[in-house]
């Protein structure tokens, strides 16, 4: 399996940040922090890549845009979490489950 590439958009004093980089800690997962606030390139880049989103963390997997660490959770909850990081195989779903998941809002 290809592992993916995990980048975190985080800042100091931030519990959804340290519980994001927990989470893919305990599964082994490498990634890249990129801190808010310590070079102008990285600020316009979050900007950028989460049309100015206003909360932290900002996750990307294989640079599709995830979202915060309640995403993340509901992606693992989902048990899709595991495949997006290489880490699986990606489970078969039925047309009807995903159309169902469409329906719903549900992206994961």
């Amino acid at each position: 399996m290809i592992m993916a590439k995990v980048e975190l958009y985080t800042n100091r004093g931030c519990g959804a940040c340290v519980n994001a980089k927990r989470l893919l800690d305990s599964k082994k997962i490498d990634y890249e922090e990129k801190k808010l606030g310590s070079s102008r390139r990285i600020d316009a880049e979050f900007h950028i890549r989460t049309n100015g989103s206003k909360t932290i963390p900002q996750i990307f997997i294989d640079d599709e845009w995830i979202g915060g660490f309640e995403e993340l959770l509901k992606y693992d909850r989902a048990d899709e979490l595991d495949w997006r990081l290489g880490l699986s195989e990606r489970p078969q779903i039925s047309l009807f489950t995903r159309i169902l998941r469409i329906l719903t809002g549900k992206i994961y």
